[in-house]
Formats: C-alpha cells, sequence, structure tokens
C-alpha cells in the first residue's frame, strides 16, 4: 500500500495560539475533489489529471480544514455580507427586491503571467476606444474612410448628438471602466462585452476581498497576492485631477439617482470610501454657467461630477424633459468646461454590442496594432449573410439585444424552445440593427463550494481600469461573476449569479 504524503499545517484560532497537526494531503485532496467532476471546457483548479499550482496551497488549506469547516466558513461569509449590508437589487422580483449579493468562499486564482496579457489587452482597448470617442465626436474620420458604417453609428439609441464638439478633460471620456472577459475552451481570454458609461460591481469585488482576508487571514498572507484595496484612492486621485478649476482643494461629489437604484449599496460605498458628498439631482443647481452644491453653509461649487446616471437623465432641458433625476442647465456648463463629468456623456455609443464588433478595426485603425486580447466572434444581424448563417444555427447560438444589459432580452439557443427561437427569429427579422449573435462559448469552470461539496461552476471576469492624465490604471483582478446554477452559462446577479473574490500571484 502506498504510503501517504504528509504536511505540516499552522492553523491560528481565536486566541492566536498555534495548533500543530499533520495532515495526509493526497488522500484529503482526492476526498475533497471526490465529486468534482468539471464538464467539457476549461477548468481553471484542475488540469484533468492533478490540480494546478497556483491552486495547490488554496487546495491544501480547504483539505486541512475538511467540509465541515468549511461550511461554517461558507455561513460565516453569509453572515458578514448581512452585517454589511451588500445587497443588490432585483427589479422584476414582486416581493423584497433587496437581495445580499451570493458569495463563495473559494478564491478564483489567476497567475501573474496570464494576467500580464489581460492588462496589455485592455490598455490596448482603452486606447483605441478614447480615440474613438473623441473622433465620432469631432472630426469622424472613422466614418469617412469607411471602417466603420456612419449609419451604424446614426442608428445607435446613446449616440448623444447634444455633446457633438464638446473638448473633455485631457480627450478623456472612459475614466472608470468594466471590461468584461471570459476564458473560453482554449484556455484563452477573451473580451466579452466593453462597460463604458457606469459600470458597476467594484464594491462587491472590494467587499469580497474584505471578507476573503477575515476568513483566511493566514492564507492570503502566505501567499503573493497583488492588493485591490487602493482602489478608492487612485479614483479619488483621478476625480481630482479633472478638475477644469485650479484650486488646491476641488470639489467632486458622486450623482446618484437614489436609494431604489440598483447599484445605491455601490454609491454609498464609494462616497464614504473617498469621503466625498454623495448627492442626488436635487441637491446641485446651475447658476451662472456653473454647478453649486446645496449646503447648509451656502452654495459650493462643484468641480467633479462622478455620476452614476445615464445621459437621458442628466439634464431635462437637453434629453428627458420629465427627468427629476439630473440637474436643469447641466449640459451647458458641460459644455463651457465648468465641470467634468465621469465618465464623459455620450459613452453609451461605444457599449453598443453592434459597435464591439468594430473594436479590433479600432485598433488597426487608431493604434496600427494587432488586438491583443480578441472579442468573441460576433455575427451582425443586419448582414443578410450573417442572418442566414445564425437563422440555420440558432441552436448553437446566444442572441442578445445591441443595448441590452444584465442577462436581459437574451436567448441562449440550446436552453430555448422551438416557440421561442421563432419569437426571436421573427424580432430580428423586425429589427436586425437590434441584435447581434455569438456562438455559444463554454466558459471555464472553477471550484464552488455548494451543497456542501465542491463542484465545476462557470464564471466571467469584470477587471476595473481607471483612466487619467497620468495613464491607466488596472486593479489587479476584478469581479469574478459565478454562474451558481448548475449547467448555465448566464452569471448576472440578477439571473441567479454570485461572486468570488480574484486572487492574482505572483
Amino acid at each position: 500500500m502506498e504510503r501517504p504524503t504528509y504536511r505540516l499545517f499552522v492553523l491560528q484560532i481565536a486566541e492566536q495560539q498555534p495548533i500543530f497537526y499533520f495532515n495526509p494531503i493526497n488522500m484529503s485532496i482526492r476526498e475533497l475533489l471526490n465529486d468534482y467532476t468539471p464538464a467539457q471546457g476549461w477548468d481553471e483548479m484542475f488540469d484533468g489529471s492533478s490540480v494546478r499550482p497556483a491552486y495547490q496551497p488554496v487546495m491544501d488549506r480547504l483539505a486541512a480544514m475538511g467540509f465541515d469547516a468549511i461550511q461554517k466558513y461558507h455561513a460565516q461569509a453569509g453572515e458578514l455580507f448581512m452585517s454589511q449590508g451588500v445587497t443588490f437589487t432585483v427589479y422584476s422580483e414582486d416581493e423584497g427586491i433587496e437581495r445580499i449579493f451570493p458569495f463563495d468562499i473559494i478564491p478564483r486564482i489567476i497567475t501573474g503571467t496570464e494576467w500580464a496579457q489581460v492588462e496589455a489587452g485592455i490598455r490596448q482597448r482603452l486606447k483605441a476606444l478614447n480615440k474613438f470617442l473623441h473622433d465620432i465626436y469631432h472630426e469622424q474620420h472613422i466614418l469617412r474612410d469607411n471602417i466603420i458604417p456612419a449609419w451604424l453609428i446614426a442608428s445607435c439609441p446613446h449616440y448623444t448628438r447634444e455633446v457633438h464638439g464638446i473638448n473633455v478633460p485631457h480627450d478623456l471620456y472612459v475614466h472608470i471602466s468594466g471590461i468584461d472577459l471570459i476564458r473560453g475552451e482554449d484556455g484563452r481570454f477573451y473580451i466579452l462585452e466593453d462597460n463604458l458609461r457606469t459600470p458597476s460591481g467594484v464594491s462587491y469585488m472590494l467587499g469580497n476581498r474584505e471578507v476573503t482576508k477575515r476568513l483566511f487571514s493566514n492564507l492570503i498572507n502566505t501567499n503573493p497576492v497583488r492588493m485591490i484595496n487602493n482602489y478608492p484612492l487612485l479614483l479619488h486621485s483621478i476625480l481630482l485631477s479633472l478638475s477644469p478649476r485650479n484650486v488646491r482643494q476641488p470639489m467632486a461629489v458622486i450623482l446618484t439617482p437614489g436609494v431604489f437604484n440598483s447599484a445605491y449599496y455601490e454609491h454609498t460605498f464609494l462616497a464614504r470610501q473617498m469621503g466625498i458628498p454623495l448627492v442626488e439631482g436635487r441637491d446641485l443647481v446651475v447658476s451662472n454657467h456653473k454647478v453649486f452644491m446645496k449646503t447648509t453653509r451656502g452654495l459650493e461649487q462643484v468641480d467633479v461630477i462622478y455620476r452614476r446616471i445615464d445621459d437621458e437623465f442628466l439634464d431635462p432641458i437637453s434629453f428627458k424633459p420629465d427627468s427629476i433625476l439630473g440637474v436643469a442647465g447641466l449640459l451647458g456648463v458641460y459644455r463651457k468646461g465648468n465641470v467634468a463629468i465621469v465618465n464623459a456623456m455620450g459613452n453609451g455609443v461605444a457599449d453598443d454590442k453592434a459597435v464591439y464588433a468594430y473594436v479590433p478595426d479600432m485598433i488597426r485603425y487608431y493604434l496600427n496594432e494587432e488586438p491583443i486580447l480578441p472579442n468573441v466572434p460576433t455575427y451582425l444581424l443586419h448582414d443578410p449573410e450573417h442572418r442566414a448563417h445564425v437563422f440555420q444555427n440558432m441552436e448553437k447560438m446566444v442572441i442578445k439585444g445591441t443595448n441590452q444589459s444584465g442577462g436581459y432580452g437574451m436567448l441562449m439557443g440550446n436552453k430555448a424552445s422551438q416557440e421561442e427561437i421563432d419569437l426571436f427569429k421573427k424580432k430580428i427579422t423586425d429589427n436586425p440593427r437590434e441584435f447581434i449573435a455569438q456562438p455559444i462559448i463554454r466558459l471555464s469552470t472553477v471550484p464552488c463550494f455548494l451543497d456542501g461539496k465542491l463542484t465545476p461552476r462557470h464564471v466571467d471576469l469584470r477587471p476595473y481600469a481607471l483612466c487619467g492624465p497620468s495613464g491607466i490604471e488596472i486593479v489587479p483582478g476584478g469581479l469574478t461573476r459565478v454562474a451558481l446554477k448548475e449547467g448555465s452559462l448566464v452569471v448576472n446577479s440578477s439571473q441567479g449569479g454570485g461572486s468570488k473574490d480574484t486572487w492574482i500571484i505572483d
């Protein structure tokens, strides 16, 4: 009989007294992974025969703990999120729309080498997208050179003609981005979509790390995990650097639509972390082509607005006249350069999923480079050949609305009934510009602790990048979103997804 290999562990209990004991690692890990059967595709923890080296310390620790202890840690994580009030909102539910954000305690691990390529690809993409946004709101060279059809931009509901010709500080349109990535069956990272208007989720990323540090302080301290907790400091620095006034203490605020917004927790969290006011539209007023905040001391001029409100609600004079969320006259102040708005108005055109298909062409056009991170193959359904191919292969496709988000307005062909497929075909035929199709890609899987055992679940990744006058800062990690339902490829929290802490290990 083969002798088990042993390794010495040191565990810290509440009184910080070390307990030494021996654990048969190989046997325990086999037992730990007894029910772990990855689906076809790329599993980030298990290579088919053994645990990948980056995951080995974590799996050793879990094996030393045992399932009962893991279950207790899992319950404690839920209690920590509950006590901190980390919630999100599901608008489609009739009762109790507030939800505690589901969290899985086993971290998702990415090596420093893998991360270097992700960082380089995101930097390249953001440089091209910033140039694109400046171009289409000024000279429009990319349209004149027929790289992107002009009608496609003109038909985009988020192309904001009112901001055409406005010069923004440092020509930066995208200050905060959350670029969604997936890992395909070949283990390669692909860009799934760009979030350049009001990307959310960074508070969950930071909350996940704090809970992990509480639960696994020894493990995270003994592994070379890169830090992410300086995000609020970096964001605050970028906001102040965009001030149009040369003053010692510029005034920056977060503009929220209010307590009923799905990301209101995040708005309050970031305002608290950065030490800046959280305001609603009624707290601001425009006077003499400047924006002021109402305070008990009188009016104070506002230099930078980190808005969490979509363009059409920002100014009832220039956009939706019935909006009570924005500030009357704000666009005029913006046009005169007396206030900076983060992210810039008009960014939604680059979030259009039909425009997404042209980002590799933007990279070649503006930067004269080949894309480092590829797009997911995308079919534009206004093209008759693309549409015919998609209609013949609906069961292999995911259909997405070009301006939908959150997992809404989507059809997974392999899960859809014939009735649902026929309905989407009619919708596409009636309005082909409003839809794209992509082949169903099996997202990579990672281990999750569900129902008392380790089981693989599909994940994506949303890294957060901050663009300022001094360059691009990318948080090492991001928000890993998990499709908690078995077999599901939809990771959105509104569709039953959860999240994990993401470790970048050198």
